[in-house]
């Protein structure tokens, strides 16, 4: 069973930064592509950062240039560091996992970022 918990988010002022850790409890975590979604209230769910098994990375434009998304396989943990947050990114956030075409997600991370 795929088990993957969330940390490390909170409140923070505009422009500040926040790093989310998603801590996988996997042996093919090495062998996965890891993302980074988040779903703010009314909206649908939106791909922030993706990051595949070789480290090629992917980011919506929202967020181009201001989060760093990052793995360390060795402890199976995926990160988000998120610069210059703006009040619009407040939402959760949540890990995901996807191997073999199943997909597997964390419980979230409330993520909110005050004006």
């Amino acid at each position: 069973q795929v088990q993957l918990v969330e940390s490390g988010g909170g409140l923070v002022q505009a422009g500040g930064s926040l790093r989310l850790s998603c801590a996988a409890s996997t042996s093919i975590f090495s062998l996965s592509v890891m993302s980074w979604y988040r779903q703010a209230p009314g909206k649908q769910r939106e791909l922030v950062a993706s990051i595949t098994s070789g480290g090629n990375t992917n980011y919506a434009d929202s967020v181009k240039g201001r989060f760093t998304i990052s793995r360390d396989n060795s402890k199976k943990t995926v990160y988000l560091q998120m610069n210059s947050l703006k009040p619009e990114d407040t939402a959760v956030y949540s890990c995901a996992l996807s191997f073999a075409g199943n997909y597997y997600w964390g419980q979230g991370t409330q993520v909110t970022v005050s004006s």
